[in-house]
């Protein structure tokens, strides 16, 4: 699985970060990022999934592996 942000459409909620900040990070103005190329460890997809339908603004999205 793989993710990514638009940073376009990422309104700083941070949500994401509150879900999984072992895999989301926020820069000190709130935007949101992934690590590298966005590749999600198996073991925090059901949360990396979580993250994605709580993102209000649909920011975060999964992209074709």
């Amino acid at each position: 699985m793989r993710v990514r942000i638009d940073e376009d459409k990422c309104h700083v909620h941070a949500r994401c970060y509150g879900l999984l900040p072992a895999f989301f990070a926020v820069d000190d103005h709130g935007q949101a990022s992934v690590p590298s190329d966005g590749t999600v460890p198996a073991m925090l997809e059901d949360k990396v999934r979580l993250a994605v339908a709580n993102c209000p603004e649909y920011a975060i999205t999964e992209l074709p592996v």
